[in-house]
């Protein structure tokens, strides 16, 4: 693959078909997400680790790092653990991942001023509606991934596993609460995309047309990379707190009613965390959240771009 291929200079005749771009934005994320996914289920594990809500269950709250949980899950639960959930996540992309760029796309030539230039602000609110409508979509694939992650620390509390497989874990929250079931936390999952999306579409975009125009840098691999850096770093730091809330209201066990047991919703979940571990708790998760945008974004980014060249395309 042409690391560093001008983007001025593609190979071939463009294939520049949304179909193709679709596919080659899934591309990107799943190299994106063997990379780095298991930081992702790190964050998981430290962002319900200390919920003080489980004490009234008779759980153990335990209060370590990220390094140490990492360590913990591939000691006790070996080294594969790591990547628990990746099926479903795989699955997500596949939705998602494409999704978001496409509408970002359309929503970019919309928002286009008479030069052609889109600004942050326009950029900014592309960015949230395209991952707000890509992961409403990809909302219970994501569902599943939070389940599969936190199976593992379930069983170390002694309790009977509830599934042992992707199958089997969409076959067990349809029966605890049917089909709409599988949005649960959609609200502070599609809030969570919103932002993220904010943070990586907008900023990545932005940045790189920045360096670009204000310093007259090549459509290049540096660019893309240090453009991947700055959206990494932007999205987490927006995206954390609604993905705190995201994952412990996905996580929490639901009655036979179908609803959760320890929140009634985005809100109340907010202010349990905030009264019981303090506002820094919407940050909880951040640090491997980051470790993981960071480089998840430079992979998918650098992928997206050389492939769309290889075959021709367009850059992003």
């Amino acid at each position: 693959m042409p690391v560093l291929r001008n983007a001025d200079h593609p190979a071939v005749a463009a294939t520049d078909s949304v179909a193709a771009r679709y596919a080659v934005a899934v591309m990107g994320a799943w190299a994106a997400e063997t990379a780095t996914y298991p930081f992702d289920l790190t964050k998981t594990r430290l962002q319900i680790q200390t919920e003080v809500a489980a004490t009234k269950h008779g759980y153990k709250v335990e209060n370590i790092g990220m390094i140490k949980t990492a360590m913990g899950i591939a000691r006790q639960e070996g080294v594969l653990k790591l990547w628990t959930g990746l099926m479903p996540m795989f699955q997500r992309h596949a939705i998602y991942s494409g999704c978001r760029l496409i509408f970002y796309e359309q929503f970019r030539e919309m928002l286009k001023d008479d030069k052609g230039k889109v600004s942050l602000a326009s950029a900014s609110i592309g960015g949230l509606a395209a991952g707000s409508l890509a992961q409403l979509i990809a909302s219970p694939t994501d569902l599943v991934k939070v389940q599969m992650q936190a199976e593992g620390r379930r069983v170390l509390q002694g309790r009977q596993p509830r599934f042992n497989n992707c199958r089997q874990a969409y076959a067990v929250l349809y029966k605890e609460a049917g089909i709409w079931g599988f949005w649960r936390g959609a609200i502070p999952n599609v809030q969570r995309a919103a932002l993220v999306n904010m943070g990586d579409l907008a900023a990545y975009d932005y940045s790189k047309q920045f360096l670009i125009r204000e310093f007259g840098m090549a459509d290049n691999a540096l660019v893309h990379a240090a453009a991947a850096f700055t959206a990494g770093f932007v999205a987490a730091v927006m995206g954390t707190p609604a993905d705190v809330l995201k994952t412990r209201l996905m996580n929490q066990p639901v009655g036979p009613d179908g609803r959760g047991k320890l929140y009634r919703g985005m809100i109340d979940c907010l202010q349990q965390s905030v009264k019981n571990e303090g506002v820094m708790s919407l940050y909880r998760g951040f640090l491997p959240l980051w470790m993981r945008l960071g480089p998840w974004a430079l992979i998918n980014w650098v992928a997206f771009e050389n492939i769309m060249l290889a075959i021709g395309g367009h850059t992003f």
